[in-house]
This record gives C-alpha cells, sequence and structure tokens, in this order.
C-alpha cells in the first residue's frame, strides 16, 4: 500500500498543504477531506501544519527584508510587500490582538497565518501574544472552511 494512501500519509499531506503559502489552511483542509480524512482530523493537521511556519516566519522575517532590501532586484519588492502589509495591518493596529486574530480567521486570499505574522512582526506585536492571537483565528477559519468544505461535499 503506497504511504499517501494511509491514515499518517493523508495526515502528513494535509499537514504539509497547510505550510505552503498563500494555500494555507484554505487549501488543506478541502486536500485532507478529499484524500479520505474525517474532516474533524484534516482541520485539525491544517491548523498545526498553517501554525508550524509563524515563529520562523516572525522570528525571521525583518532580518530576511533588510538583507534583501539592499539587493537590486528584491530591494523594491521588498519596499512593496511591506507597503502592503501595513495597509492590510489598518485593522490589526486599530484592534492589536483582536484584530490579528479576525484578520486570520477570515479565509479570503491574502489573509491566513503567514500574512497575520508578517504583520505582527511588522507591527511589532511579540511572539508570546501574537501566537495565541494567530492560533485562535486559524482554529475559527478551520471551522469556517470545513464547514464550507463539508456544505460542498454534501451538494455533489
Amino acid at each position: 500500500m503506497p504511504f499517501l494512501e494511509t491514515i499518517s500519509g493523508k495526515l502528513l499531506l494535509t499537514f504539509a498543504t497547510a505550510m505552503v503559502p498563500v494555500v494555507e489552511l484554505r487549501g488543506a483542509i478541502p486536500v485532507g477531506v478529499a484524500a479520505g480524512l474525517p474532516p474533524a482530523a484534516a482541520c485539525a493537521a491544517a491548523i498545526i501544519g498553517n501554525l508550524l511556519p509563524v515563529p520562523f516566519v516572525m522570528l525571521l522575517v525583518r532580518r530576511v527584508f533588510d538583507w534583501l532590501r539592499d539587493t537590486p532586484a528584491f530591494g523594491p519588492k521588498i519596499v512593496w510587500l511591506e507597503r502592503r502589509a501595513h495597509l492590510k495591518g489598518r485593522i490589526v493596529r486599530k484592534y492589536r490582538l483582536v484584530g490579528l486574530a479576525l484578520f486570520v480567521a477570515v479565509p479570503l486570499p491574502g489573509t491566513g497565518a503567514w500574512t497575520g505574522a508578517l504583520i505582527a512582526s511588522l507591527l511589532d506585536i511579540r511572539l508570546r501574544h501574537a501566537l495565541p492571537a494567530i492560533l485562535l483565528g486559524l482554529i475559527a477559519a478551520g471551522g469556517i472552511i470545513t464547514a464550507v468544505t463539508m456544505g460542498v461535499v454534501h451538494l455533489f
């Protein structure tokens, strides 16, 4: 039996998919359910997988941005990305941790744990405060995506 057909393989597939920027939890839960995982297991694996990169993003993003800003190829892109993060961070700046949790909880493109971690880092929100807020947002987004996925599955 191939590894991806086992429960462990399906969980690992869902977990790894959730770690990918842009796809994140929003894409990992449907992947897990389509692979045959129970919805709760797919949601849990996606939440854990999506949360794993957050501390690394928060701790390293400023150093990487500072290093890349000096290169002609990446400098303008870094400035654009920082400006975009600051614009998206308006609600976070106003409501701080509640705003961060709500920002991550909205399952739309451009929101999620990766962008939430970037915004928290650029707004100097400490990791020990940002991580629980991002986790709460991921739990809410996971519930929404799981419900929508199950609704779509039942339509077909």
